[in-house]
């Protein structure tokens, strides 16, 4: 019995983070859980509420970084993680695109930040870094942009899916 952990490279990712250049495909994600909080205006409130964000997005994200590539995998994570505070190359698109993109099967999120990395390793499973990641929702003064993106997104993954799953 070998000691090698296995990773399939030639199907899609169970998670993408994008900064605008670098994608990284997280292809062994075991949990993922979208936490979104909403916040209620003050009662007899004007129009004028309605710039202040109504709700806080959180993702998070267990995984299993496996094989030769785990530990420059783990690097392109740190620096992400710290890409996303000073803003991306999205900036380039525009002010309103300025964090990270997520892209998973249950969602897509722009403008994220990654909050918390967390790595483990273990001697019962060679080759592979666990890693958890935790990422939150920083909203755009406008957020029109971000939603047609992430509509737009999740139509495309929606039909790669599809067509991966037959």
């Amino acid at each position: 019995m070998s000691g090698n952990s296995f990773q399939r490279f030639d199907t899609i990712p169970s998670a993408i983070l994008f900064d605008g250049v670098v994608p990284l495909p997280i292809y062994a994600v075991t949990q993922m859980s979208l936490n979104e909080t909403y916040h209620l205006p003050p009662l007899g409130t004007n129009g004028a509420q309605t710039i202040v964000s109504t709700h806080d997005d959180t993702v998070s994200l267990q995984g299993v970084l496996v094989g030769q590539t785990r530990f420059g995998a783990k690097a392109l994570l740190e620096t992400l993680a710290d890409t996303s505070k000073r803003g991306t190359k999205l900036f380039v698109v525009g002010p309103k695109m300025s964090g990270l993109v997520l892209i998973t099967a249950m969602t897509i999120r722009t403008n994220m930040q990654i909050t918390k990395l967390t790595f483990g390793a273990s001697s019962a499973k060679r080759q592979t870094l666990d890693v958890g990641i935790d990422l939150s929702y920083v909203p755009p003064a406008s957020a029109l942009a971000s939603k047609l993106l992430d509509l737009a997104g999740s139509v495309v993954v929606g039909a790669l899916a599809d067509a991966g799953g037959d």
